[in-house]
């Protein structure tokens, strides 16, 4: 893709959000590697009046790996999307009319220093060392773009990784003792289950997504400041919703959401 044709894919996509109106499709040319798409979101960042407080950790299925050059892809989270769970409290969550929107159950690690760009995150334990705490989550799962999942990980990518929003729920009790891979996660849509799962679900770990994503931002030269929240995946799935649907997450004892699904 040209510089031209990056930077106009960027404006329409930050245009579309901006307007909460869905797109007919992807605009412009799908990105061939994650990387490449990489250069739209850091353009769409770039457009957006807004501070990026997060990062989501997105997976890349096994046979699409080899093509998009990654296992893992990662999209931020803006301030204005990151929502405070309110217990007892119904929360709307913003959905645009004919794009991408679903609910996805979150681990969320915080990142509990500074990480300066190039900071080589290797290990797990490097990972461990730069973790401040362990919070349950739920990501709004979200694009102007219409099936954008079906449209393949470097399209995510290009927009956001496909994030609109984080319900961002308690620190888990007692979380250096990992006891929180256990806690069990369930989802409801429109009063049926459709998911039930604890974090070993997360491929690799969640503390291995979060290693990535600490490599990955750092590595592409951004700096990573003390209290960044890394959704780290889809705990019991990804669930379409469309406004007018009611959802309910739940993480074991310690939290419960309800969420009504709104036009944007």
């Amino acid at each position: 893709m040209t510089q031209h044709d990056t930077a106009k894919t960027a404006e329409l996509l930050v245009r579309a959000r901006a307007s909460r109106r869905a797109l007919t499709g992807f605009p412009g040319e799908i990105p061939p590697t994650v990387d490449e798409a990489y250069t739209i979101q850091d353009e769409v960042i770039a457009l957006t009046d807004d501070t990026v407080v997060g990062w989501k950790v997105g997976l890349i299925a096994p046979a699409l790996r080899e093509r998009a050059g990654a296992e893992r892809l990662v999209g931020p989270v803006f301030a204005t999307n990151l929502w405070p769970a309110q217990p007892g409290v119904v929360m709307p969550l913003p959905a645009i009319v004919g794009g991408t929107s679903c609910v996805e159950a979150e681990i969320v690690m915080t990142v509990g220093v500074d990480v300066p760009a190039g900071t080589a995150v290797q290990t797990l334990d490097d990972a461990r060392q730069l973790l401040g705490g362990v919070h349950v989550a739920v990501e709004l799962a979200g694009s102007p773009v219409p099936q954008i999942n079906g449209l393949g990980p470097m399209a995510v990518a290009a927009d956001l990784g496909n994030n609109a929003g984080l319900v961002l729920g308690p620190q888990v009790p007692e979380w250096r003792s990992g006891a929180w891979e256990q806690l069990e996660a369930s989802t409801w849509i429109a009063g049926e289950l459709v998911g039930r799962a604890d974090a070993t679900s997360i491929a690799g770990g969640a503390l291995e997504a979060f290693r990535f994503a600490l490599a990955t931002v750092s590595g592409r030269g951004l700096d990573i400041p003390a209290g960044t929240h890394i959704a780290t995946g889809a705990v019991t799935g990804i669930h379409d919703v469309v406004p007018g649907q009611h959802a309910r997450i739940r993480f074991g004892e310690i939290f419960q959401v309800d969420l009504d699904v709104v036009e944007a």
